[in-house]
């Protein structure tokens, strides 16, 4: 039975307008196709909502954007996470306060800390709030790992409920999901991960492919679900190419190009991430135009 932050997560965008405001009404558009297409929870301002860009009144509006328009349909995890242990308990206040269901807090970068800094800043920010907390593994891009004994200790808070897990290593997934308690949620943090981690016990995904195809995401994680992995390989062998060209380079880049190329947002980043090369444009629109996304329009 699915629960809380189980099942598919959309690591959603953030769409700006031309003059690089938040475009609050695009927020409001890509929140009801989401659910529309049926995405179990709504996952803003994490990596792939260019979250080290935004400040945190824009996070918080964000947040506040997305609970309103969600009604209570979908929970809302909301990324919170950082370097800086006091400033991301203050943070948490303010998202629960927006009325966030649960936080999505990111492994601190930078800083490198050890295995013991990592485990005393999430008790840290556990023991400061009420609401569930979903761990971010993802050394790639913080610079250290959470090693499984670590998540292991993590795993015993009450409130650190689960793992979105994007080290890339589906042995460690394995190791977690064995080292863990059984309630502990493993998500994968890559979307071609997903029904390989589904297949030894993970809950689900926070993806980023379903910002642009949430209903065929959230058809092939059900379909893991209920253990029809026939159904679940057909619909990933068809969409894995997109799966892939999402990253052919840095996240957001080639999402917001794509959904721009589909007329969801439009194509505006913040520095420092910018537009695609054309090499890589080339490919996302081929990518786009085998699936028949081209000619999307907004909802």
């Amino acid at each position: 039975m699915r629960t809380k932050f189980t099942g598919l997560g959309t690591a959603l965008v953030t769409p700006f307008t031309r003059n690089g405001d938040v475009d609050e009404q695009a927020v409001r558009r890509l929140g009801r196709r989401q659910i529309a297409g049926g995405t179990h929870f709504l996952v803003p301002v994490g990596t792939t909502g260019e979250n080290p860009t935004l400040d945190m009144r824009e996070r918080i509006r964000m947040v506040e954007i997305l609970v309103d328009e969600a009604k209570g349909q979908v929970p809302i995890l909301a990324g919170c996470g950082g370097y800086n242990t006091r400033e991301i308990i203050h943070l948490a206040k303010e998202m629960q306060n927006a009325g966030a269901d649960g936080l999505l807090s990111v492994t601190p970068y930078y800083s490198k800390p050890t295995q013991e800094g990592i485990v005393q800043h999430f008790t840290a920010i556990a023991e400061a709030t009420p609401l569930p907390v979903v761990l971010y593994n993802i050394p790639g891009r913080t610079g250290v790992n959470i090693d499984t004994p670590t998540m292991a200790r993590l795993a015993q808070m009450p409130n650190i409920v689960g793992v979105k897990e994007a080290s890339g290593s589906l042995s460690q997934m394995c190791d977690v999901l064995r080292s863990a308690p059984p309630e502990f949620i493993v998500l994968s943090g890559d979307d071609a991960l997903t029904l390989p981690l589904m297949a030894v016990g993970g809950r689900g995904v926070i993806s980023v492919a379903s910002n642009q195809i949430p209903k065929e995401m959230s058809q092939m994680v059900e379909a893991a679900e209920r253990n029809d992995f026939a159904a679940a390989r057909a619909i990933h062998n068809r969409i894995v190419g997109l799966m892939q060209i999402n990253f052919v380079e840095g996240n957001p880049g080639p999402v917001k190009y794509a959904m721009a190329a589909m007329g969801l947002i439009e194509e505006v980043f913040r520095l420092p991430i910018v537009s695609p090369r054309p090499e890589s444009k080339a490919k996302i629109d081929a990518v786009l135009k085998e699936l028949g996304l081209l000619k999307g329009a907004l909802v």
